[in-house]
């Protein structure tokens, strides 16, 4: 279930994008006959009134497709309509809305994760216990442990702060079934001690009655758009500078870029201990998306608005074929790079290692 989640996230935010392009082209009037998720092979299609919609067999992206160059299409080459025969501005604003489209998405995912579910804090020591199960019975309840307390320390030993502080907790209470733990407690500025003696679950491990989170949610609409525009905004800084790493020192990182398959491994990582925390990875992928299809590069959005860029100041457009064969061939190198992602990061997986071993 956690690898379909991951999947479905990165789905999404490929959805999202040739959206983007898809209703920046038909909100203006211009033709788009196909809006398709992968490449290669069709593995599925349905035919609109105008557009085929597909599914296809190499999941590394997605495309939208224009009749300007369609051989079989009856639109006459003069169409106001189609896309080479609108102004600069607005195929700028077709090609370039895929990433806006990934980049509001990335905002709206994070004011959703802040306002319903919360953020991880991982700044502030402890594990919150968001809630303490309605049982009059139950062992969190009889030591006096109520919702909003934050468990810094067990037995003495502090627990730290963000993911691991939580699992260091859920250790030592699954350890401990029908032994006594002392909690060090904060509640309301005040540093409390309690006992607890974990009772013996179903499992086999040891139980209290509470849930456990190192979330920070904003219930308040306006102020969660505030902390998410400064997660949004942190989020950017860290990606931004990733990328300038991969840029001045290349030969040391460009092993850590990731295809699919490992975008997929980690968010079912993520998924499994977290699930939470997929609102934050989706909107992570969502930037790193829209700043890799910004690049000025064959093949991406970047390269197409270079085109542009290059013809509003020659005030003609380059040779059609020039730009078919650089975006052809931009084409290739990334389905080729992307194939050589999918299979080292498959060959790394370890389940696929343990198979060698």
């Amino acid at each position: 279930m956690s690898i379909l989640a991951a999947i479905a996230v990165l789905a999404v935010l490929i959805i999202v994008h040739e959206l983007g392009h898809f209703l920046a082209a038909r909100l203006q009037g211009i033709y788009a006959n196909r809006f398709s998720i992968g490449f290669g092979p069709v593995v599925w299609k349905y035919q609109g009134s105008q557009t085929e919609y597909a599914l296809r067999a190499l999941p590394l992206g997605g495309f939208v497709g224009f009749p300007d160059d369609d051989p079989d299409s009856d639109i006459p080459p003069n169409d106001p309509n189609l896309l080479r025969n609108r102004p600069i501005l607005d195929r700028a604003i077709v090609i370039s809305a895929g990433v806006i489209a990934n980049l509001v998405f990335a905002y709206l995912i994070l004011v959703i994760q802040i306002s319903m579910v919360g953020v991880p804090d991982l700044s502030q020591p402890g594990v919150l216990v968001p809630q303490v199960v309605p049982e009059s019975s139950s062992v969190a309840t009889e030591a006096g442990i109520k919702a909003g307390d934050v468990i810094l320390a067990v037995d003495g030993q502090d627990l730290g702060a963000g993911p691991a502080a939580i699992k260091s907790l859920q250790k030592n209470i699954q350890q401990a079934s029908q032994q006594s733990l002392e909690l060090t407690i904060e509640r309301s500025d005040q540093i409390l001690s309690v006992q607890v003696t974990p009772e013996l679950g179903q499992d086999g491990n040891g139980k209290i009655g509470i849930g456990l989170q190192i979330h920070k949610r904003s219930p308040n609409l306006a102020e969660a758009f505030g902390n998410a525009a400064e997660e949004y905004q942190h989020i950017i800084v860290l990606t931004a500078g990733g990328f300038w790493q991969l840029i001045s020192n290349f030969g040391e990182t460009a092993g850590q870029v990731a295809g699919p398959v490992k975008i997929v491994d980690i968010g079912a990582q993520i998924a499994s201990s977290d699930p939470l925390s997929l609102f934050q990875f989706a909107a992570l992928i969502s930037i790193n998306l829209a700043i890799i299809n910004i690049l000025p590069l064959p093949a991406l959005d970047g390269g197409q608005l270079a085109f542009l860029l290059v013809e509003a100041v020659r005030g003609k457009p380059l040779p059609m074929e020039f730009q078919q064969n650089v975006m052809q061939t931009g084409l290739v190198v990334l389905l080729g790079l992307g194939i050589f992602l999918i299979v080292r990061d498959t060959a790394n997986l370890d389940w696929v290692q343990k198979l060698f071993q």
